[in-house]
């Protein structure tokens, strides 16, 4: 069986998101939860400020296995013990779990995620090495052209043109790097 991750984005807008555990690196992941549009429920018994303020549903109390029933994803940043049994009652309902430094377990991991101008980059090292995520996430950031937007403008316009023509997959990339690149012949001369 292989080990490999399957990378993927996922759609949380309007959906339950369930995080387990109330300390501050609970309190880390719920910006990005909250700009998806997920709706969390923190479970735990005691909670940080910056998560009381959060305005998310909280419940101050231990993890209990009907927590999961409603959720589409989960967050476990509570002590290992705690970790394993949502993984344990996750793994019966089929959800996915990020454990927090806790890749024994985790289904799911969090990447080091890079946005700039309507693209996103992920960048994962399986679990094994969170702060070299980081870094790479760090230098592709500072690598990335500021004209990203003027990009995916093109690559809007040209997927209609070739959506339109059935032009295959394999010559869209090409004409895609063409289009690009005129932007810039203008700049050159």
């Amino acid at each position: 069986m292989s080990t490999e991750l399957f990378p993927t984005f996922l759609k949380l807008a309007g959906r339950p998101v369930l995080v387990v555990g109330g300390g501050p690196v609970a309190a880390s992941k719920l910006a990005s939860l909250l700009a998806a549009g997920a709706e969390v429920t923190v479970v735990a018994p005691d909670v940080v400020a910056e998560i009381e303020r959060s305005g998310v549903r909280i419940e101050r109390r231990a993890f209990a296995e009907g927590d999961l029933d409603r959720a589409w994803f989960v967050v476990a940043a509570a002590p290992p013990e705690v970790n394993s049994q949502v993984a344990l009652a996750a793994e019966q309902r089929r959800v996915f779990v990020n454990a927090v430094d806790d890749p024994a377990s985790a289904s799911a991991y969090l990447g080091g995620v890079v946005r700039k101008q309507g693209v996103t980059l992920a960048i994962s090292t399986e679990g094994r090495a969170p702060a070299l995520a980081g870094l790479l996430r760090e230098g592709l950031e500072a690598i990335l052209p500021g004209e990203l937007e003027e990009w995916l403008d093109v690559a809007d316009r040209s997927r209609e043109v070739w959506k339109r023509d059935q032009v295959p997959m394999a010559s869209r990339r090409p004409q895609l790097l063409k289009a690009i690149n005129a932007l810039y012949e203008g700049v050159r001369s």
